[in-house]
């Protein structure tokens, strides 16, 4: 049966569970800290009972994780940098996965117990970071070569802005809400600025008003879907990164591509040929060809000297193949190094100040053709993934929902607050998954509420708003910290 699954003995089988497990677990917290966020309003202010939300809120969850695409999922993989991607199956590949997950799990772990909103998303990336900037000082590089730093910014920028835009769009969606009032009822204050306590003294029914639970109810709906196209891709990432590590025969490229798919990327190869002749002596003044004489012994290196090289072998390797599985298993180990240093050196073209406008399009372009093997998930992972945020959500929904609805102001949320962050955090997350780009469900809507607290004029809880900030300042250093010595550590003893 290991034979079969391409893993050569029993310990090697033991250390994939054990890092899936890895995985599952992060997810599993993250619903602690990110899905629960999702049906924290519509929880709090009854518009649907505890279970039914969170079951809900599992099935489009899932819905999202498997319609959302993988560009989340990767381009929270590529902020790494592609010499430990393309070494995923070495000892310090594997020490890698094992480091950020210990980091992230450990941080999200902490901030639960103590009630706190704390991202998941910011701690994966700290988590991931740390690992990049430890294996450039464990190899002697710059810290600029240590992360995929362009793609950090992006990451970065997209994780502070959110929670801003969440805080300024809710508070003003509340403001439009309060001053909408039909001609009827010109004189009457609208019922959806009541809080629950106070609709449940005046009325016997809990719930609130029909259109304003319809509003709430679909929202958390939206909330869920997009949080699942969004976080749940980051697991879908990380198993990949282990799949990989562990069983390279069989996950290294995407063994379901069509022929039509591999001709793609056959001619995107041929293509980048071209660019990179156009391009090659500006290319090479921006990427000189490291010197490899004192260079530490990492088994594979892109290096832009070799980009011929490259492309000759996977010409050789995709000559004439109409599927991924007619190459036997280190082959397809070399498709994906070559693709990936391909796609890298596709990177670095297309930062020449000197590239035409038109070929930057037309290098992107290409850019997805040669990554379409090797950016992929099988729909066991996914349904894996969304099954462990759901199961989270079960579990930990209660200490978010608490803080989320009472901590956060100094009075409890009224139904326009939770229809006002709650279509916030689905129009915001929904933005991001547009441009591939990671944000913080838990950022987004916490912010979002306390917009519409301070709208309302009733005020931020200091010690809860406090926290929230402590948490959000101290979660990149701390996990950054926490996952450099874990991946030091690790390296020494894989090596």
């Amino acid at each position: 049966m290991l034979e079969f699954l391409g893993i050569p003995d029993i310990w090697i089988a033991l250390s994939l569970f054990l890092a899936l497990a890895f995985v599952l677990a992060f997810e599993f917290i993250n619903g602690f800290h990110d899905t629960a966020n999702a049906v924290a309003t519509v929880i709090y202010t009854k518009a649907m009972s505890p279970y039914r939300a969170v079951m809900l809120s599992g099935v489009f969850n899932f819905l999202g994780v498997l319609l959302g695409g993988v560009g989340v999922a990767y381009a929270i993989v590529h902020l790494l940098p592609v010499e430990l991607l393309i070494n995923v199956d070495t000892g310090r590949g594997l020490a890698m996965v094992f480091s950020l997950l210990a980091a992230a799990i450990a941080w999200n772990l902490g901030t639960w117990y103590f009630g706190i909103p704390a991202s998941s998303s910011h701690t994966l990336i700290g988590s991931i970071l740390g690992v990049g900037m430890s294996n450039a000082l464990l190899n002697d590089l710059s810290i600029a070569q240590g992360v995929n730093w362009h793609k950090a910014l992006d990451v970065i920028l997209s994780l502070i802005l959110s929670p801003l835009a969440g805080f300024l769009i809710a508070g003003l969606i509340l403001i439009g809400l309060k001053r909408w009032r039909p001609i009827s009822r010109m004189h009457a204050v609208p019922k959806i600025h009541a809080t629950p306590e106070a609709r449940a003294e005046q009325k016997p029914r809990k719930k609130p008003p029909f259109w304003n639970r319809l509003v709430l109810v679909l929202s958390a709906i939206a909330v869920s879907f997009v949080h699942g196209s969004n976080d749940g891709q980051k697991g879908v990432g990380l198993i990949m990164l282990v799949l990989i590590g562990f069983v390279p025969a069989h996950y290294v490229l995407n063994l379901n591509a069509s022929p039509y798919q591999i001709v793609r990327t056959r001619d995107a190869v041929m293509h980048m040929q071209h660019f990179y002749r156009r391009n090659q002596d500006e290319l090479n003044r921006v990427a000189p060809a490291q010197n490899l004489t004192d260079a530490p012994p990492i088994p594979y290196r892109c290096e832009t000297a070799r980009t011929e090289e490259t492309i000759r072998g996977l010409t050789q390797n995709l000559a004439g193949i109409e599927r991924y599985t007619e190459l036997d298993a280190a082959r397809r180990v070399q498709v994906r190094r070559g693709l990936l240093c391909l796609d890298d050196m596709a990177r670095q073209v297309a930062k020449l100040p000197s590239l035409d406008p038109q070929e930057k399009a037309d290098l992107d372009r290409l850019r997805k053709d040669l990554t379409a093997a090797t950016e992929y998930a099988p729909v066991w992972v996914i349904f894996a993934i969304a099954l462990a945020l759901g199961l989270g959500t079960v579990v930990g929904w209660r200490r978010v929902v608490y803080t989320v609805g009472e901590r956060i102001g100094k009075q409890g949320m009224t139904y326009a607050q939770g229809m006002s962050a709650q279509i916030t955090a689905a129009l915001a997350i929904g933005a991001a998954n547009l441009y591939s780009l990671p944000v913080s469900t838990t950022h987004v809507l916490s912010s979002g509420v306390a917009g519409t607290m301070v709208a309302n004029r009733s005020g931020l809880h200091g010690g809860t708003v406090r926290a929230i900030l402590i948490a959000w300042v101290l979660t990149f250093p701390a996990a950054m910290a926490l996952a450099a010595i874990l991946f030091w550590l690790a390296s020494r003893v894989a090596s």
